[in-house]
């Protein structure tokens, strides 16, 4: 597994994994799995060389961060580096009013609570370091402050006021006393990752999507911003949520739901390219946001240990170059794209 240090603007140096390893899927996302199966999967990663771990309050109420505990404990503190989320605290709460029904499974009875208030940044963080088990975090995200997640560009934009107004304020103190290296935030846009670089001093975003094999609109002008100001980036759902690891097959899924004719049709053109370089479309998409310098690390989903060794074998394969020049000369990959030497 590669190495690449990324020195935050704020003047820490944190050392990625290529891949990381994302722990909604041991949090009980859309079924339930075992503790030995949790475990097996973590321990396969660690295995792999993989040493960034990401995980979050609302991964299964609670759930990921305790198996993460349990994994972690006993490992020398300084191998590995751990990123949470803030933004999101939970609250007990009756069992019809559990938080993500449907979504996750057999998982603590709890109900989520955005507060993105100084207080509520500085809560969340003492209750991920008690679930966690440990004595710090190496990366602290804004959790969802983002269209997706409340349903509306007023919506959102009322949370990133009240986030820069409190909890932006709390991440700093954080930073600045050395309890945390880098903060950020973890979104869903292109658009609100760039608004929040627009307005205050971050590190690193996680970003689910939007810079991937299929989508690069954010070249426009989100990570020409974020390179000059020398933020970087950890790229979520590589995939588009499915549809570039399952190829366009009826159902395939695209941003968490179904993928509409106009990505089927553009995905099953890009998947052609890719064949007649003799290359598996999941292998060019788990490799083509790696290369934009602003990208420390990549995190593809993985609910169980075959599905790491699955990582693992996609990323190690070999892309032509031809196959990158073909695909912008199809005009199905921006020009500006960085691609593989």
């Amino acid at each position: 597994m590669k190495n690449k240090t990324f020195r935050t603007p704020s003047g820490n140096d944190i050392t990625f994994t290529e891949l990381g390893f994302g722990s909604a899927s041991i949090g009980n996302l859309y079924r339930a799995y075992t503790e030995e199966e949790a475990q097996a999967t973590m321990n396969a990663a660690w295995d792999a060389g993989i040493r960034y771990f990401d995980t979050a309050p609302f991964y299964g109420l609670g759930l990921a961060e305790t198996r993460i505990n349990h994994f972690l404990r006993g490992k020398p503190r300084d191998s590995y580096v751990l990123s949470t989320k803030v933004g999101r605290r939970l609250g007990l709460c009756k069992p019809e009013e559990r938080a993500g029904i449907g979504k996750f499974f057999d998982t603590p009875t709890r109900r989520e609570i955005f507060d993105y208030s100084y207080d509520g940044i500085m809560r969340s963080v003492e209750d991920s370091l008690e679930r966690l088990g440990i004595d710090r975090i190496d990366i602290l995200y804004g959790h969802d402050l983002d269209v997706y997640t409340h349903g509306s560009q007023e919506a959102a934009d009322r949370r990133v006021a009240e986030f820069m107004a409190g909890g932006y304020k709390a991440l700093l103190k954080l930073r600045e006393e050395g309890s945390v290296k880098a903060i950020g935030a973890g979104i869903n846009e292109w658009q609100a990752c760039q608004k929040l670089a627009e307005q205050g001093d971050f590190d690193l975003f996680l970003l689910a999507g939007r810079y991937t094999l299929l989508e690069q609109e954010s070249l426009e002008t989100c990570l020409p911003l974020l390179q000059k100001r020398g933020i970087g980036v950890v790229i979520g759902g590589a995939y588009n949520s499915g549809i570039l690891a399952t190829g366009p097959k009826p159902g395939a899924f695209f941003n968490y739901d179904p993928a509409p004719p106009e990505i089927l049709d553009r995905v099953t053109k890009i998947e052609a390219v890719c064949k007649k370089h003799g290359v598996k479309l999941v292998q060019a998409a788990l490799r083509f946001p790696l290369v934009h310098p602003v990208v420390a690390c990549v995190i593809p989903g993985a609910a169980r240990a075959s599905e790491v060794a699955l990582n693992m074998e996609t990323l190690a394969a070999a892309i032509p170059a031809a196959l990158w020049a073909d695909l912008k000369a199809a005009g199905l990959m921006r020009a500006a794209a960085p691609v593989p030497a």
